[in-house]
């Protein structure tokens, strides 16, 4: 069939080598567009293959700041003391603490040091405060043990005998928590003075 399409087509050379060449009509237009997403590709590897990248090829050992650990609602204590044991600086939560994804986070941990004694403030917006719903257990090897209950991300909350139906829901859900670290030396349990008001807790505890 003869005859010139209407249509732009591309149009097709071979090299010296032999290999196809495509160029593209100039009455086809080419569009500028940005990808939704680029994710570097990153194929699998190979055992056989001694290279080292060029990241990988340093002696230098970069430090991060500290990490916290969320571990899943499920989990069993001794997952969780196995996971506390070996991460001597870091953050372990459960339950309500560890499923919150909105609004203020429980659990974060700040310490400081001095001479004769420690000090570390937790964050625990919405949790109670009533003593059969909370505790915070320090033993002499300087590890923290916080169990408590958040009372927030209900669906109703009722509030001078008026029952709210409640439109968003960003707080931490309802439900028991854990919230363990370690302090960076041991310390006397006997010598600690704390507070819990308005989401902190805040204890200043005694070296030993």
């Amino acid at each position: 069939m003869s005859g010139d399409s209407p249509m732009a087509s591309p149009l097709r050379s071979k090299n010296e080598n032999g290999e196809n060449n495509e160029h593209t009509s100039p009455q086809q237009l080419v569009l500028d567009v940005a990808p939704l997403n680029c994710v570097p590709y990153v194929g699998p590897t190979n055992p056989d293959d001694k290279s080292v990248s060029p990241e990988e090829n340093t002696d230098d050992t970069e430090t991060i700041g500290p990490a916290m650990i969320f571990l899943p609602s499920e989990t069993t204590s001794e997952d969780l003391d196995s996971i506390v044991a070996c991460t001597k600086h870091g953050v372990a939560l459960t339950g309500a603490a560890a499923t919150g994804t909105m609004g203020p986070i429980i659990g974060l941990v700040d310490i400081g040091v001095l001479e004769d004694s420690y000090y570390f403030r937790v964050s625990l917006p919405g949790v109670s405060p009533d003593k059969k719903d909370f505790s915070c257990d320090i033993e002499s090897d300087g590890k923290v043990l916080i169990k408590g209950l958040t009372t927030t991300g209900e669906k109703l909350v009722v509030k001078n005998s008026q029952v709210f139906h409640m439109l968003t829901q960003n707080l931490c859900p309802s439900g028991h928590f854990t919230v363990s670290f370690e302090l960076p030396g041991p310390v006397d349990p006997e010598k600690v003075t704390s507070c819990l008001a308005n989401g902190l807790l805040e204890a200043v505890v005694k070296k030993r």
